[in-house]
């Protein structure tokens, strides 16, 4: 899956620092939010496809359970009735339903391992762009206090310099306030999530039929417990 071999580098991407190191920090986030606003509508296909997987991973499981415990019943029922043949066929079944089933299991492992990176993924994009949104807002508010303080100065006329020196303290008082809403932005926690190492899907195998020994042993162990031994 195309996405998932991007986990490690969306994961462990820090916009803060890539923005503080930008020439343009306007630009840039602009460059972000196109870029992670497509991710995420990747990441939202492809979570829907992942979790359908682990849904019917887990079927699987489920239903091999339900078949197990269905000729273990079997099986007791008839050597109940002193039908020996019947229960070792049963036993047989049931072994071999045991040994499908440890390969269901690592199936809906891998499954649900993916699943979780998707959703991991997902939180990290939506909260990378809601940060970004917010450094948006915080420099297009700065970018706007300067064009009202150009007017203010084209305006001002013969008493520009004292008009312009009120207008500039009070831009630098509201750009105080936009520097720290930057700095609170700065300063929330890091949504990086350390990367687990993926789980490679484990081929399915099969095995031949147990020997009859094995199940000679089963069988006898079922009998001791109805005391038909």
């Amino acid at each position: 899956m195309s996405i998932l071999s991007r986990f490690k580098e969306i994961i462990a991407s820090n916009l803060n620092a890539l923005l503080d190191q930008a020439e343009d920090p306007e630009k840039m986030i602009e460059q972000y939010l196109k870029e992670l606003t497509g991710d995420l509508a990747t990441v939202k296909r492809e979570t829907a496809s992942v979790m359908a997987d682990e849904a019917k991973a887990k079927r699987n499981l489920v239903a091999n359970q339900e078949e197990i415990e269905k000729y273990t019943l079997l099986a007791k029922k008839a050597l109940e009735a002193g039908n020996e043949g019947d229960a070792k066929i049963f036993i047989k079944k049931k072994q071999s339903l045991e040994e499908v089933g440890e390969s269901l299991q690592q199936v809906y492992d891998v499954a649900a391992s993916n699943s979780q990176k998707m959703r991991q993924m997902h939180d990290k994009l939506v909260n990378d762009l809601n940060d970004l949104q917010r450094r948006k807002a915080a420099i297009e508010a700065k970018i706007k206090i300067a064009e009202a303080q150009k007017k203010v100065n084209e305006v001002a006329g013969a008493n520009a310099a004292n008009k312009a020196e009120a207008s500039l303290n009070a831009f630098a008082r509201m750009e105080e306030k936009v520097d720290k809403m930057l700095d609170e932005a700065n300063a929330m926690a890091e949504l990086t999530i350390e990367p687990t190492d993926e789980t490679i899907a484990a081929e399915a195998r099969y095995y031949e039929a147990v020997s009859n020994s094995k199940v000679d042993a089963e069988l006898e162990a079922m009998k001791a417990e109805l005391g038909l031994a």
